[in-house]
């Protein structure tokens, strides 16, 4: 049986699609079939691989409002055994059609049923918000992942998250754990990006990942290329930092 991993943070720009994509290509590398769900509005996980969408390809959707079943809306990528549910700015309408539907924060989660036997991974990559997307992303998830941007701001807003994960738990998936804190976009030069390494590691309630992701020209290059760190500059300091990122998620398996 597969697991359901969610990239999540309510703050914006700390690297949840950056972490999903390159995250997703290494999974996959090492011969663990992957699918990435693009639960952002922005899809920004969909171009950052490079896939492009026609007319009537099914998009993640279709599949939360119950149109297509998930397996028909997984897509090829450049990388062997890494599938992507592809996103549009039209997901932002399946949060205000499911409103006022019942059981509409299970939608994500029953849709994955189809495919979560069938592969060893699935990575949502979540938007940046705490809204009706970002609820079906935890409650269809087993575990998750937060990256932590390296800045006192990013820390801050962890605190609000933990909030909602432990009220997630109470009311809509007792089952969910945090898998780890994934700290991101490090600058060993700075004084404050130690300083935030040092407070999340003795804070953090839970597991912080040994990785740690640098801020890095090429990491930041390659998504407007369409493609992975993988495959746009393999031996980067990037790329070695998500590569050691999926040894250790392996590891804990």
């Amino acid at each position: 049986m597969g697991e359901i991993i969610a990239v999540t943070n309510q703050k914006g720009g700390v690297g949840k699609t950056t972490t999903s994509i390159n995250l997703g290509t290494y999974l996959a590398n090492q011969g663990r079939t992957t699918v990435i769900v693009d639960l952002d509005p922005q899809a920004n996980a969909t171009l950052g691989l490079g896939v492009g969408l026609e007319a009537k390809t099914p998009t993640v959707y279709e599949v939360i409002t119950g149109e297509v079943l998930a397996e028909k809306a997984v897509l090829s990528t450049a990388h062997d055994g890494l599938g992507i549910v592809a996103s549009t700015p039209n997901l932002a309408g399946a949060a205000i059609e499911m409103m006022n539907k019942p059981y509409r924060e299970y939608r994500l989660r029953r849709a994955l049923r189809t495919i979560k036997d069938k592969v060893d991974f699935v990575l949502i990559d979540c938007p940046p918000s705490l809204g009706l997307l970002t609820i079906n992303g935890l409650v269809a998830a087993d575990k998750l992942l937060v990256p932590v941007q390296c800045e006192y701001l990013a820390v801050e807003g962890l605190k609000q998250l933990l909030d909602t994960i432990k009220l997630v738990r109470k009311h809509l998936n007792p089952k969910l754990q945090v898998l780890g804190a994934l700290l991101t976009m490090y600058d060993k030069r700075t004084a404050m990006s130690r300083k935030i390494v040092k407070e999340v590691r003795q804070n953090f309630p839970g597991h912080v990942f040994e990785s740690v992701i640098p801020r890095n020209t090429e990491l930041a290059e390659a998504p407007s290329m369409g493609q992975s760190i993988l495959t746009y500059a393999g031996h980067s300091r990037g790329a070695k930092a998500y590569e050691f990122l999926s040894d250790e998620l392996l590891n804990l398996y």
